[in-house]
């Protein structure tokens, strides 16, 4: 705890402290580590996440061109005015020639620069799917820790595939603009699904009620408000149906069989080691790490588009994992599936006469999981985990 962190000129202890006391200075530097994978990143990250959780989390995504810039910087202003702190994570295209964002934070929102307040960040994409970027996780943890009431992730505007906010995002703000015809029932497998508050920007456009018909037809129950945001109008409104959502059961995405995959187990010797390859020359960021004592290992989770990778290292030579690399080597040691239809799924597979391991109990993260034996699955072992509302 107590060596220095990288060119911070801080140790982690003192840092730590720094970032959740809010200071700016801690923060920005702490935000260019987790950007650029720094080696000082992960035992950061690792530090700050039992703080995480108090910050209202809202992605807003959307086709490009339907104003989700100006329709962030008046819900600044608005949670600005009630004195809530607010972060703000604005992804953008990664330009060609620099590799980094081809908007920067020096031409968005300007008037809040001089705001304490509000800590605004641009971060390119660069390459990254799902319409955020790789550190996108890991910013927002950090701006949940250091003490920001609402923090607000702008996906880069890619369309239909730009559904990995729903993921980081307790609401999803789906922003759709009158005049897209057919856009709706095109869009409908991707961006219709993740929405928590639909928000019909430029309300003053011919198309809404059209628009608004389709939006009630395909989502039934979502919220839905109007705004014109480059005059301001109905932001007050939106704010209120966000704040109505926060906290409320997420709306699910339909996959195939109810199941999706949750992450890929790795049994390694030394988690350490491991995350100078999947961290320090892969480039994915840790989010999350601890003991599960009653499987006796130690576990890190690596976000992965949808899905994660977990690291597992055995606390004790009697553990299973342990047994497993003593008897197979390092590598993979599980496939892990998540279903919100999890008792619904177990049954149904002990009545078909799976050989399941162990009663439901909770393991990582605080999930609900089984495990199945390899010679039931194929020759892999298999984990369901329950996914909660």
């Amino acid at each position: 705890m107590g060596r220095a962190e990288g060119r911070t000129g801080l140790n982690l202890e003192d840092w730590t402290r720094r970032i959740l006391a809010g200071e700016i200075r801690a923060v920005a530097r702490a935000a260019t580590a987790i950007e650029n994978n720094a080696p000082e990143a992960a035992a950061l990250l690792a530090a700050i996440e039992r703080h995480r959780g108090r910050a209202l989390v809202l992605g807003v995504t959307g086709a490009p061109g339907a104003g989700k810039s100006t329709l962030v910087d008046h819900l600044v202003r608005h949670y600005r005015a009630q004195g809530k702190t607010v972060g703000v994570l604005a992804v953008d295209p990664s330009s060609p020639f620099t590799g980094g964002a081809i908007l920067g934070d020096r031409i968005r929102m300007q008037d809040h620069h001089a705001d304490p307040g509000v800590f605004i960040r641009s971060m390119a994409s660069r390459g990254w799917t799902g319409g955020v970027a790789r550190a996108t996780e890991g910013i927002a943890a950090l701006l949940d820790a250091s003490g920001r009431g609402v923090v607000i992730i702008e996906t880069v505007g890619v369309g239909q595939g730009e559904v990995e906010v729903a993921r980081l995002a307790g609401v999803v703000a789906v922003v759709l603009v009158p005049g897209m015809g057919d856009g709706v029932q095109a869009i409908k497998a991707g961006l219709m699904e993740i929405a928590d508050v639909f928000v019909i920007n430029k309300a003053d456009h011919a198309g809404v009620g059209e628009l608004e018909r389709e939006i009630h037809q395909e989502a039934p129950g979502v919220p839905l408000v109007k705004t014109v945001a480059s005059q301001g109008q109905g932001i007050a409104e939106l704010a209120a149906a966000i704040e109505s959502r926060s906290g409320q059961p997420r709306r699910r995405m339909e996959r195939a069989g109810g199941f999706e995959i949750d992450h890929l187990g790795i049994a390694v010797r030394s988690i350490d080691s491991a995350l100078r390859f999947y961290a320090g020359q892969l480039g994915l960021a840790l989010a999350h790490r601890e003991t599960v004592e009653q499987e006796r290992v130690h576990v890190a989770m690596l976000p992965v588009g949808g899905s994660r990778v977990e690291l597992i290292e055995p606390a004790d030579s009697e553990s299973s994992v342990a047994r497993s690399i003593a008897k197979r080597g390092e590598g993979l040691h599980h496939v892990a599936l998540r279903t919100a239809r999890f008792a619904e799924a177990v049954e149904r597979l002990r009545a078909g006469g799976a050989r399941i391991l162990n009663e439901p109990r909770t393991g990582a993260g605080g999930h609900t999981y089984v495990f199945v034996h390899p010679e039931s699955t194929g020759g892999v072992l298999l984990e369901l985990i329950e996914e909660k509302e």
